[in-house]
């Protein structure tokens, strides 16, 4: 589910295909586990995420510093404050 990061390409969470509450849980799971300054590029296909990741990213008081809709993809770009 996850790749490896580069220093200036973020580590890719593909949770395609998983239901709510999944795609936050493994979420909420690799942004507890990073590094500050550690980069996510979060993809999911489930459209409740485009409610729980930007709560979640919230919530843990990380930075979401991009978001958008690619066809039938939520696609979420955040950083570990």
């Amino acid at each position: 589910m996850q790749s490896a990061a580069s220093p200036d390409k973020p580590r890719r969470l593909d949770l395609k295909g998983l239901k709510c509450p999944l795609p936050a849980l493994h979420t909420r799971r690799a942004l507890q586990r990073a590094a500050p300054g550690e980069r996510f590029e979060v993809v999911c296909t489930d459209p409740m995420a485009v409610i729980d990741i930007p709560h979640l990213v919230g919530q843990l008081g990380d930075v979401m510093e991009a978001s958008e809709r690619r066809e039938a993809e939520l696609v979420f770009l955040i950083r570990k404050a």
